[in-house]
């Protein structure tokens, strides 16, 4: 029986270092990758790191019903497509979404038995100094991410399960112990 684990939390709390490495961990866990209308970064590339659409090809995917969840996050968009996840699902692999909080809480509602996890920065101010070291956006669009931030934090009791990544070794023997575990219940709950 596959799981779907969906990882969540703020911009720039350190979702996608933790999912690479809890995914060397467990290499039989797959990533559904998402779409977004954000242009790339350097380095990252269309169908690894994202699915890029324009505007226009997101809001028609949207109206057609190809998204699993979907959400608006700093001016941009972002979501999981159906088709993305069932590919992984129908090949009775495990799943994990790297999504936005709001997504998470409608993925919530469309999957209730997918495992979710959000991870918390150890503070808002570290929060912020990696958002601005990253170097990767215009100050308005970083200090968009912090206010969005903001009332994210506050929704972080309505999860399954909570990790603080304040030391990267901890989070990622937390987050691979957690992942295990869920993975062994649905084996035994399987057979």
């Amino acid at each position: 029986m596959a799981r779907v684990f969906v990882i969540t939390g703020p911009s720039g709390v350190g979702k996608g270092t933790l999912i690479r490495r809890l995914r060397e961990a467990i290499p039989e866990l797959r990533l559904s990758v998402s779409a977004t209308t954000r242009k790339p970064r350097p380095g990252e590339a269309h169908g690894r790191d994202y699915w890029f659409l324009d505007d226009a090809e997101f809001a028609r995917r949207v109206e057609a019903g190809d998204f699993v969840e979907h959400a608006e996050y700093a001016g941009r968009r972002y979501g999981t497509l159906r088709e993305e996840l069932d590919r992984h699902l129908a090949d009775g692999a495990p799943v994990v979404l790297e999504i936005e909080v709001q997504g998470a809480q409608q993925v919530r509602g469309t999957m209730p038995e997918a495992i979710q996890v959000f991870v918390v920065p150890p503070s808002f101010e570290e929060l912020r100094e990696r958002l601005e070291s990253r170097g990767t956006d215009d100050p308005e669009v970083v200090q968009r991410r912090l206010e969005v931030s903001r009332g994210e934090l506050r929704q972080q009791e309505q999860f399954d399960h909570r990790i603080v990544n304040d030391d990267l070794e901890r989070a990622t023997d937390e987050l691979v112990g957690l992942v295990r575990e869920h993975l062994a219940e649905a084996h035994r709950t399987a057979h």
